[in-house]
């Protein structure tokens, strides 16, 4: 087949590789017909490894204690596995603890990587499970030594050949490779390597053109898997993709939160010619109060002109009518204002907010235009705003030992920037020391205020007092 796969399975003290520990390791090389190599070792994790996981592996404390490092091992590692590609029974298990082990030194470990529960799936439909367990039953696979590194490592070996037997056309094997992408599809300059290069991490990329220059950017939790379906989709947007993109550079931010933010900055600094769902730096609609001929105080909101602009009182600019309204609707039940006169409602009679005695009749004219008017004035100052206090936000960084901070001050986004997680702040001033300052636009604020709404449980807030 002219390709070599590296079947690896390994142990942990856990399921978290950003907490847990590798305490074994087992590397079978195959190149598609027979195992040509193999290698086994316990690994020192450095930590204690959970009464649970010796009951079901079988290793304890005293059989890591002497055994190697990770860093003594990892130079093997890598010269195993060069050239060949990662595989395991869920390989984002293991390879999620290998990179991570990997990082911790230093060295950005990368592979094309294939899945045997993938494989399975697509090769053998139809089953219970795809276990490797419900697998080894099923297949009849010999097996001496589970929940131990080389036993399962051989057992998914197994399962391979039996894969690779039953898919003799390897086109398809190829395509999980390689992520979907047609390696003969992708533009000059730019090959698979480059592709596996990418982190698998939160961030924000740049797709270059010949001269370098930024033709698209874009951001995603897993910069990879992103810019592979750029190449993978030929539809009117993936052809532009192929015809004018030449090369490809990110920035990793941790925080999805920046990563939005970033974007959203570097769209409208640099004006990408692919990119145009962010490229506005202005904000087409307005808000804006008027009296109508009964004396009454209007809210309209509508795309307007700069040139028509000068002669309205307006209120806010919005980068979409969806996201005015939304501000409109919560002022409107916090004041009482009537959905009929801030055009939240069409066609006559009571607005819906006077049935549930929100709106005291100003669109039947029981509430005279005087006192309807002092609400419209309280709740103006309000509709511009997207927060009423000042505050910062403490999210994940780009790595364990690092946060990413975020500052909302005066009601406008100040910038972002990281601390160290290991020291922390002691106080304010400090957070607001390490920001970076960013142009502030009305935009940022609804990307703030969307990304607090998911309800984050690693987010932070710090108030500022």
């Amino acid at each position: 087949m002219g390709r070599k796969y590296a079947i690896i399975d390994i142990e942990t003290t856990g399921g978290n590789p950003s907490r847990d520990k590798i305490t074994e390791i087992a590397i079978v090389l195959h190149d598609g017909e027979q195992i040509i190599n193999e290698f086994e070792s316990l690994i020192n994790p450095e930590r204690y490894i959970p009464a649970g996981i010796t009951e079901l592996t079988g290793i304890t404390q005293e059989m890591v204690d002497h055994a190697p490092k990770f860093y003594e091992v990892a130079k093997q590692i890598v010269e195993m596995t060069q050239g060949a590609v990662f595989v395991a029974h869920n390989v984002r298990f293991d390879y999620g603890f290998i990179k991570k082990e990997f990082s911790r030194l230093g060295y950005a470990y990368t592979r094309k990587q294939l899945c045997t529960v993938r494989m399975s799936r697509k090769t053998f439909p139809g089953l219970g499970s795809y276990s490797l367990s419900n697998l080894i039953r099923h297949f009849n696979i010999p097996i001496s030594d589970r929940h131990r590194a080389m036993g399962d490592a051989r057992a998914t070996t197994q399962l391979f050949e039996y894969i690779l037997e039953k898919e003799r056309d390897t086109s398809e094997i190829k395509d999980m490779i390689n992520l979907g992408i047609k390696e003969s599809l992708l533009p000059p300059g730019i090959d698979m390597e480059k592709i596996h290069a990418l982190p698998e991490s939160c961030g924000v990329y740049y797709l270059h053109d010949e001269l370098g220059n930024i033709a698209y950017v874009g951001k995603s939790i897993n910069i990879k898997k992103r810019v592979a379906e750029h190449f993978s989709n030929l539809n009117k947007k993936g052809s532009k993709v192929h015809r004018i993109v030449r090369d490809i550079s990110f920035e990793e931010t941790g925080s999805e939160l920046i990563a939005l933010l970033l974007e959203s900055y570097e769209i409208k600094r640099l004006q990408p010619p692919i990119n145009r769902a962010q490229r506005r730096t202005t904000f087409p609609y307005v808000m804006f109060v008027w009296k109508d001929g009964k004396g009454y105080l209007r809210i309209t909101t509508d795309k307007v002109k700069l040139k028509d602009r000068k002669n309205l009182r307006i209120i806010g600019e919005y980068p979409s009518i969806a996201s005015a309204r939304s501000r409109l609707g919560l002022v409107n039940e916090e004041f009482g204002l009537c959905g009929k006169l801030t055009e939240k409602e069409k066609g006559t009679g009571a607005c819906f907010g006077f049935h549930l005695k929100q709106c005291q009749g100003a669109c039947l004219g029981k509430e005279s235009p005087e006192e309807y008017n002092v609400k419209v004035e309280e709740a103006i100052p309000y509709l511009g705003i997207a927060f009423d206090e000042d505050f910062i936000l403490i999210d994940e960084g780009r790595h364990e030992e690092e946060r990413s901070v975020v500052i909302v001050e005066n009601n406008r986004f100040q910038g972002f920037g990281f601390i160290s997680a290991e020291i922390g702040f002691q106080n304010v001033e400090e957070l607001k020391n390490a920001i970076d300052p960013y142009p502030h636009t009305p935009e940022n604020l609804g990307i703030i205020q969307r990304y607090m709404s998911k309800g984050k449980k690693k987010v932070q807030v710090v108030k500022i007092k």
